[in-house]
């Protein structure tokens, strides 16, 4: 029997991609890198220094930074993409996730985010949906980025529950090979193709009915 829902944040309950490929955007820039919004689809799901890395080896610069450099590279994009997100209301939530959190905490069913941005806790202050959650997972206690499913089973674990009672929701691939490792119900939300690995998938997040997750989930 299902108790908890895992939640990915951007894509799922909101979209703060194009904050994050504006700051990108313009770290490539600085570095005389190119980068289209095409190379940044790659980006969406893994963590800052992934991204970092990805976006270095698509300018050939893999090798011209110490960790301490791509440190300071990746922190000043996250500084540049905090002054964006400073606008974000609960206006930002994505089409049916605010009635879907609501059902889900009327069923009495715990609610976890399992994100690889650092900077959720305040980007659900912002969206005024922090206190419906029961658990945070922090993405810097992890020693993996998805699709390695750690940050899903921790995410289980702060619920108390087992992978088996939870269901995992994602918008990118990687998250969904992550849940599926985990053990955990994949839901995915995006295209037929790229959600093709996903147990059960909508095309957007306005059809994210809990009756028809549930619904597949106990099956």
């Amino acid at each position: 029997m299902i108790k908890g829902f895992i939640f990915d944040l951007d894509g799922v309950i909101t979209d703060t991609a194009e904050y994050h490929y504006q700051a990108w955007k313009r770290l490539a820039d600085k570095l005389k890198i190119s980068l289209d919004r095409e190379m940044n689809e790659q980006l969406k799901g893994i963590s800052r220094m992934d991204s970092l890395d990805r976006i270095l080896a698509l300018g050939n610069q893999i090798e011209s930074y110490s960790v301490e450099e791509k440190e300071r590279l990746a922190d000043e994009k996250n500084e540049d993409y905090k002054k964006l997100i400073l606008d974000v209301t609960p206006a930002d939530l994505l089409p049916g996730i605010s009635d879907l959190l609501a059902d889900l905490k009327a069923a009495g069913i715990r609610l976890a985010l399992a994100s690889a941005s650092k900077n959720g806790p305040v980007i659900m202050e912002k969206l005024g949906i922090a206190d419906l959650f029961d658990a945070v997972v922090d993405p810097a206690g992890l020693e993996n980025g998805k699709p390695d499913p750690e940050i899903f089973i921790k995410g289980a674990e702060q619920l108390h529950l087992k992978p088996a009672e939870c269901v995992g929701v994602e918008d990118a691939q990687a998250g969904i090979e992550a849940i599926n490792a985990a053990g955990i119900f994949s839901v995915g939300v995006g295209t037929k193709e790229a959600m093709e690995k996903a147990d059960y998938a909508v095309a957007d997040t306005s059809k994210l009915k809990l009756t028809d997750i549930l619904e597949r989930a106990n099956s």
